[in-house]
């Protein structure tokens, strides 16, 4: 088993703090986490920072832990500045970067980013074979329906060879089907309940079986507070995860594990046991603290 610990990227306007931000880096080094991660919500009335130039910060402030995002909606980035950026993280952090993509579904703004939803997965599977080539052929000529390159070169790639893990989020079974088919891991969202979860590492798990792939990891996000009152946790979860998405959505909260470091030990067992191999804790609230307590009080609990 893997765990673990989500960036911080939740400030409100002038309430970054970079000593307090390295701190964190340091204390879940010390800890023992075995990577931290982003997420990627690019618009929306939560404030948060950029998943992109998170990593790259933490990746100055980190020497040993693997770095991602999931999931970004790669589906609204242009692919050559994707694989340009992603590449760059992965020399400057010395090969330590984890990339998890997604379509984002049909709901996106895509007339934000301007692009037409009606093709919106076939731009997202476009987008993911262009960024495996110019992270893995030396010359790339591309003739796409979105994007066409005659000859081009991205240097350097990525440190990581063939490429850094590519991780896939979604949760109909074509999404899972594509997880098995173009990525090395499936990443649950920590908005799908561990028995949404449950079905869909089985039905991941068959997929991968049938396709000989004896490689593939699963992972799921988890949103987690932890009190000696339960009720504070939950709550505290509750309004937490209302800043986060912009207002309360019970799916969501059902999802969420919220109560005693027993009540914490109890549900993320559950996760495990529905086959997760990695488990990313979200905290919601003081995320040095809950970092702490989660590996003082949580995960050793987990081994017992």
């Amino acid at each position: 088993m893997r765990f673990a610990i989500s960036i911080p990227q939740f400030y409100r306007d002038g309430q970054f703090d970079p000593g307090a931000f390295r701190a964190y880096f340091a204390k879940a080094e010390d800890l023992g986490y075995h990577s931290a991660w982003a997420q990627d919500p690019l618009l929306g009335a939560g404030s948060v920072l950029s998943p992109m130039e998170a990593m790259t910060y933490a990746a100055a402030c980190t020497t040993r832990l693997r770095l991602g995002t999931t999931v970004f909606v790669s589906t609204l980035y242009q692919p050559v500045h994707f694989a340009k950026a992603l590449a760059t993280i992965d020399q400057m952090s010395g090969g330590r970067l984890e990339v998890g993509v997604g379509s984002g579904g049909p709901h996106r703004p895509f007339t934000a980013f301007g692009m037409d939803k009606a093709r919106y997965l076939a731009r997202f599977t476009e987008g993911i074979a262009l960024t495996k080539a110019l992270w893995t052929q030396p010359s790339v000529t591309f003739d796409g329906e979105f994007w066409q390159l005659a000859d081009a070169v991205l240097e350097p790639k990525p440190l990581q060879k063939p490429h850094p893990p590519l991780w896939f989020g979604g949760s109909s079974e074509p999404a899972l089907r594509r997880a098995v088919r173009l990525g090395n891991g499936f990443f649950g969202a920590g908005s799908s309940t561990t028995a949404a979860f449950r079905e869909q590492v089985a039905f991941v798990t068959a997929a991968a079986a049938k396709a000989g792939r004896t490689d593939f990891s699963i992972a799921k996000r988890v949103y987690i507070d932890i009190d000696a009152d339960a009720g504070l946790a939950r709550e505290r979860v509750n309004a937490g995860l209302a800043r986060v998405y912009g207002r309360r959505i019970p799916g969501i909260e059902a999802a969420a594990i919220a109560g005693t470091p027993d009540d914490c030990v109890a549900a993320v067992r559950e996760v495990i046991d529905a086959g997760a191999g990695l488990v990313l804790f979200t905290p919601i609230g003081d995320p040095t603290a809950l970092a702490d307590r989660i590996a003082a009080e949580v995960i050793p609990a987990l081994s017992v």
